[in-house]
């Protein structure tokens, strides 16, 4: 008998650029594909539906961390960076020169001096603050850095910005979601942060396969970067059938995979039976999402979500309230988290589906932006995730459909206004 042909995946992106996701698993077809799965998230039909809309498999075979605390994502991130061996792939919207962008390039400079390679890449509007002297002393350490999208040299692709946070080390050792490299998530020094001023954000490490399909994802801005090529070799599939956390990596950038990351948390949320919580930084989230929102919690579904009370852009925060009368109508939870800046974009579904990662609900991250999520199926990070969620509750205010309905008349004219202006913040 001849020996079994070992199986790989190549690595490419997937979804790929250009394909145009089939109608049927579009809008409310794909709210009623989702609906009609006899077990919800927990029926086997419901992964199959979600790599069906994003043309990718779920891998297998992971461990997940959940990371609330900056300090904590931080330590992590930089553990991985002092034990790397070979390679060290960094991508942040935003790296600053401060303390925390300090420490991490003092680690990574000093992995280059060990002949690991470190590449980074930084959104070019996102860490417009860094000064070309910090990327200049990254090129004497050792270390291959690239802008996004320079915004002279790259005039035209000025909306177009890399807005996700990646770690990939040694291909087996990954970290995302919405924290970039910046000192408001807490001092990477052990400094006690003014109350108010560390911002509230959701980080995961993976360890496992989706660790190679994330340096996947980071080749795809380093070259569009003018970086050259990573040697990606496939994956052999075998370690992504292992027990552990299956995760579907939901990438995207203008022109590729935006439809499908829609479609699929469309799925996520249409499949739940019992409830969904969405956290979410920036909402504006268009009148087909409230929709889908609004029609589970017609279904029974306990739909939650936690909104900043505060944030560093006021105006997106206006345009979500454009949309709190229509969410309340329809028995849509809502609550303000008010300590400080809620920073974070992720969701938990049935104690079974979490999703967590750099997209926001609004019109940027599914029009302008590149972006990356990763939906996990474990019982055990969605419990983690729920236990998040119901802490954070306890310094949120709910806003009640009683008292919305009597906000001024000038409060109501400013969020329509800025719901109009959605599509430009």
């Amino acid at each position: 008998m001849s020996p079994r042909k070992t199986r790989r995946l190549r690595p490419i992106l997937r979804p790929f650029l250009g394909r145009r996701l089939p109608a049927d698993l579009r809008g409310q077809r794909v709210v009623r594909l989702a609906q009609k799965l006899p077990a919800g998230v927990r029926d086997p039909g419901f992964e199959t539906l979600l790599q069906k809309i994003d043309g990718a498999p779920f891998l297998g075979g992971n461990e997940v961390e959940v990371y609330t605390r900056g300090e904590d994502a931080f330590a992590a991130m930089r553990a991985a960076v002092r034990a790397a061996e070979r390679e060290i792939l960094l991508e942040s919207y935003i790296y600053k020169d401060d303390s925390t962008g300090r420490a991490f390039l003092e680690d990574l400079a000093g992995a280059a001096a060990r002949g690991v390679r470190v590449q980074v890449v930084a959104d070019a509007l996102g860490s417009i603050s860094t000064s070309g002297a910090f990327w200049r002393e990254m090129a004497l350490r050792g270390i291959e850095s690239r802008l996004y999208h320079p915004l002279i040299k790259k005039l035209w692709y000025h909306p177009f910005r890399d807005h996700r946070k990646i770690l990939v080390v040694d291909r087996h050792v990954a970290f995302t979601g919405g924290m970039n490299i910046g000192e408001e998530y807490g001092s990477t020094l052990g400094v006690r942060m003014p109350p108010g001023t560390t911002w509230r954000d959701t980080h995961l490490r993976i360890l496992g396969p989706t660790a190679w399909e994330m340096a996947v994802v980071f080749e795809e801005s380093w070259t569009g970067a003018e970086g050259a090529a990573l040697d990606l070799p496939p994956l052999d599939l075998a370690r992504a059938e292992a027990p552990g956390a299956r995760i579907l990596v939901l990438d995207s950038k203008p022109n590729r995979g935006q439809a499908e990351t829609a479609a699929a948390l469309a799925a996520v949320v249409s499949a739940a039976r019992t409830s969904v919580w969405i956290t979410n930084a920036y909402f504006a989230p268009g009148w087909a999402a409230v929709r889908i929102l609004g029609q589970a919690a017609q279904r029974g579904v306990d739909v939650r979500l936690l909104l900043p009370g505060l944030s560093d852009v006021p105006l997106a925060r206006h345009a979500g309230h454009g949309y709190f009368s229509r969410l309340l109508q329809r028995g849509v939870r809502i609550f303000e988290y008010q300590p400080s800046i809620l920073h974070a974009k992720c969701m938990v579904a049935d104690g079974r589906v979490s999703v967590a990662g750099s997209t926001n609900l609004d019109f940027r991250s599914f029009v302008f932006n590149a972006e990356c999520d990763l939906v996990v199926l474990c019982e055990e990070t969605a419990r983690k995730m729920e236990a998040a969620f119901e802490n954070d509750l306890k310094s949120a205010v709910e806003i009640r459909r009683g008292d919305w309905k009597r906000r001024t008349l000038l409060h109501r004219a400013g969020d329509t206004m800025a719901r109009w202006m959605a599509p430009v913040l």
